[in-house]
């Protein structure tokens, strides 16, 4: 149960705040923002606020902020359809009724002659009943299409996502990644402030059982000084070194107590997932110091770093020298996230960083129907000086949507049987 709350909590956070950054600049660049959506599939809970639905949906594999423009369910009035008409107090038409009329008893109903709900904002027609001049009506700029009894604000032009500068509309694909590497940098500082900040000198501070640090004699406190007869910088080099040597004897000094003494330790043989490849591990976890000043720089190193190395690991997996073994889908995660959960609060937050350091980079892959591939379509607006034809950018998402729902199913049927 703890895995359980412990991974809804980091995946409704991670997905809120990248979702969050999105909705925050639609909003800021005029944009209507019609749902904010945490999951997709059915709708499990939802209310509105300021033009905005939220709605957290059954499955938990994303979210996604609808900006308007992006509407295949906007219906478009045509003539010779027969809609209702009703009006607000200043005798503009406030609601459009579409369809089940007869619930509606208080609607002018009229038969379409012409329409336009993005620039003139304006509906003509005739009451079909009656033969006379066509009428002629203004429509409020939140009207709403009522279809099926849902009601759908309309989006003028100047409020739709396409109206907006290529600056507004690429900061406000950036802004959902961009959130998961603010939200990284955070959550380091409070590892930093909460547990403190790795210290730089090559310090245990513990020894996990039944491992080859335990076996060879390592104790809490113990600052490993010398490898093989040669000095240590730091905790860095300490790792890359042990990392260097699977199954390779290692003489240490180490110093305990204001004494030194040597102890010799073989590293296990780790095999890098994905990979042929093996590194060693010793099974010890590194000391922790407070540092107001040195928690502000651990945020912001642990973020760099971690973003250089997950964007080495793509670009390895890209090249093919990792296999799509190195992926995990949500099962994966919960699986390591049960794992994590196990080894402390501390652990978790780091784990959560790295995640969130990851949605934001998957993101900015230029990939159809992701942020990437969305910001790459406004580049190449920007280079041309127009805008690809709507219709063939829909059909590139849409491709690389279904391909990505392909790579899902594979990524979670590896990580299923991982598990068994």
């Amino acid at each position: 149960m703890t895995t359980v709350i412990a991974f809804i909590f980091m995946f409704g956070l991670l997905v809120f705040i990248h979702e969050f950054g999105h909705l925050i600049f639609a909003k800021r660049a005029g944009m209507l923002a019609r749902e904010f959506a945490i999951g997709f599939g059915p709708k499990m809970f939802s209310f509105t606020k300021n033009e905005t639905v939220y709605t957290i949906r059954l499955l938990p594999i994303g979210g996604y902020v609808r900006v308007a423009g992006d509407d295949p369910e906007i219906i478009e009035l045509k003539p010779g359809q027969h809609i209702g008409l009703e009006f607000n107090a200043d005798g503009n038409v406030q609601k459009i009724i579409v369809n089940h009329k007869s619930k509606h008893p208080d609607a002018r109903i009229i038969e379409v002659e012409r329409a336009d709900l993005d620039h003139q904002l304006m509906i003509e027609g005739y009451e079909p009943d009656e033969e006379g001049e066509t009428l002629h009506f203004s429509v409020d700029r939140k009207a709403f299409l009522v279809m099926d009894e849902e009601e759908t604000q309309i989006a003028p032009f100047d409020r739709q996502f396409a109206s907006k500068s290529v600056g507004k509309r690429a900061m406000q694909l950036f802004a959902g990644p961009m959130m998961n590497f603010l939200l990284a940098i955070v959550i380091f500082f409070i590892v930093g402030i909460a547990f403190g900040v790795p210290s730089d000198k090559a310090l245990i501070e513990s020894v996990v059982s039944d491992t080859p640090a335990a076996d060879a004699g390592f104790q809490k406190g113990d600052e490993i000084v010398r490898i093989e007869g040669n000095a240590i910088s730091g905790w860095n080099e300490f790792t890359q070194i042990v990392r260097q040597s699977p199954g390779e004897e290692l003489d240490m000094t180490v110093k305990r107590n204001d004494n030194t003494q040597s102890l010799s330790v073989t590293p296990a043989e780790v095999k890098t997932r994905g990979t042929d490849a093996t590194q060693g591990q010793l099974g010890v976890r590194r000391a922790s110091e407070k540092s107001f000043v040195g928690t502000i720089q651990y945020g912001f190193e642990q973020t760099y770093n971690t973003t250089t190395l997950i964007l080495t690991n793509l670009g390895k997996l890209i090249t093919g020298q990792y296999s799509i073994e190195m992926l995990s889908g949500p099962v994966g995660i919960y699986d390591t996230t049960d794992q994590v959960v196990q080894s402390g609060f501390e652990t978790f937050l780091q784990w959560m960083s790295i995640l969130s350091i990851n949605l934001g980079i998957v993101n900015l892959v230029p990939i159809p129907a992701l942020d990437g591939g969305r910001l790459l379509f406004v580049g190449i607006e920007a280079v041309r000086g127009k805008p690809i034809d709507p219709q063939k950018e829909g059909i590139v998402h849409f491709v690389g949507l279904a391909l990505l729902m392909l790579l899902m199913i594979v990524v979670t049927w590896n990580d299923i049987q991982r598990l068994f």
